[in-house]
């Protein structure tokens, strides 16, 4: 069986996450990606820990994807940039908006090479508008969506500051809508054979994905705050051997309190005077946990627990580290975790593709390539010589950054 995208070639211009976690999405369902760098390579690369010569935060994102290392400032390269878009499908970037024009790469100058070219720009702004020449990251990103408000009037400044620096989610989802934009537009070429120039914008991404949004724009009253920010959240127990549960969602909606108290079949709750609206519940939160975790703790087994919890409709899980679920059965039995080369005789685990399709198979993981490590390959099915690579290898046109092995 062939892989989803199998036949489809990507000229990947991305670097550091939200575009290579893209076109890696791209690489795992069978597309070919080849990854453009110029002298100063993806910064990934310097991402920590590393073995040996490989970044390990730069093999999750890239492993698999080939390696063509030039220097665009070169006519003859951007020659050579466009011969192999002629042969590609699709062109993914995320440089601040008209830097490939700069160097005759914009989506204009290469539909007139390939007319049915889809190119996929992710930037922090869009391509268009007041802020489309702001410098973006994750973490200003997620400020400028009203994340890092929101999460901040739920937990306090302190959690805020952990929650914005420790995960990039502007960066994760917004290489997610890359996806989903570069599939439904080869969709769409493959009903009217006409390509297009699809804009992938990070604030835009990040209020997509708020399932709040509406409720932060309503002046609609109501009583108290939506079910994901009615604070305080959901309940953490720890259990008498150290291990910590917890259970969706926070009992101070009433709606879920209901359904906490048909599932410790405490009814009595419902009439009781601390509890008996969610201002009072929210008041007297200790109260409420301590009667919840002592009924969590009649239970012999997360088992017993789990089936009377969802009985209720709720859900419980145990918090584990990213080593405790890999390790678990679960991840075994679904194959969560793979290992791909680390470059020096040895493997790194990272994540493997959410997907598995009943119908097709998705490839093996592949090598993370060094800096340039594909540049003879990818030169020599342009129809270069090797006296033609050759000599912009001695112009310095060419980076190469491969190990020599003895």
């Amino acid at each position: 069986m062939t892989s989803p995208l199998n036949g489809v070639r990507v000229v990947d211009f991305t670097r550091v996450l939200a575009g290579p976690h893209c076109t890696k999405a791209l690489r795992d369902l069978g597309a070919e990606v080849i990854k453009i760098e110029p002298p100063a390579p993806d910064t990934g690369r310097s991402g920590q820990p590393h073995v040996g010569r490989m970044s390990l935060y730069f093999a999750q994102q890239n492993a698999g994807k080939q390696a063509l290392s030039i220097d665009l400032n070169f006519p003859e390269a951007q020659d050579i940039v466009r011969k192999l878009v002629a042969g590609a499908d699709i062109v993914v970037e995320n440089f601040r908006p008209g830097t490939l024009d700069l160097f005759g790469l914009g989506f204009n100058d290469l539909r007139a090479i390939k007319p049915d070219l889809i190119m996929v720009s992710i930037s922090g702004y869009g391509q268009s508008g007041p802020w489309r020449n702001r410098p973006a990251f994750a973490p200003t990103v997620q400020a400028e969506a009203g994340f890092t408000e929101i999460i901040g009037r739920h937990y306090g400044d302190a959690l805020t500051r952990t929650e914005n620096d420790a995960y990039n989610h502007a960066d994760v989802y917004t290489g997610l809508q890359g996806v989903i934009a570069t599939l439904a537009a080869l969709n769409h070429r493959n009903q009217t054979g006409e390509g297009q120039h699809v804009d992938v914008a990070m604030v835009a991404s990040m209020l997509s994905v708020n399932d709040r949004v509406s409720y932060e724009l309503s002046d609609i009253d109501v009583e108290g705050e939506p079910l994901a920010l009615s604070a305080p959240e959901s309940p953490v127990i720890e259990l008498p051997d150290g291990q910590k549960i917890t259970i969706a969602a926070s009992p101070v909606s009433t709606f879920v309190f209901q359904r906490y108290c048909a599932m410790m079949r405490r009814n009595d709750l419902l009439l009781d005077p601390r509890f008996i609206t969610a201002q009072f519940r929210r008041d007297n939160w200790n109260e409420l946990l301590q009667e919840i975790r002592a009924w969590v703790l009649t239970f012999r087994t997360i088992e017993e627990l789990e089936a009377q919890v969802s009985e209720a409709g709720l859900a419980v899980g145990t918090i584990r580290t990213v080593s405790e679920i890999a390790e678990s059965e679960w991840a075994s039995e679904r194959g969560a975790i793979r290992e791909v080369d680390d470059r020096s005789g040895g493997t790194a685990r990272v994540p493997a593709p959410p997907w598995i399709f009943g119908g097709c198979d998705l490839p093996d993981a592949g090598l993370p390539p060094f800096q340039g490590e594909h540049n003879r390959e990818i030169l020599a099915a342009l129809g270069l010589s090797d006296t033609d690579i050759a000599d912009l290898e001695a112009a310095g046109m060419l980076i190469s950054a491969v190990p020599k092995t003895d």
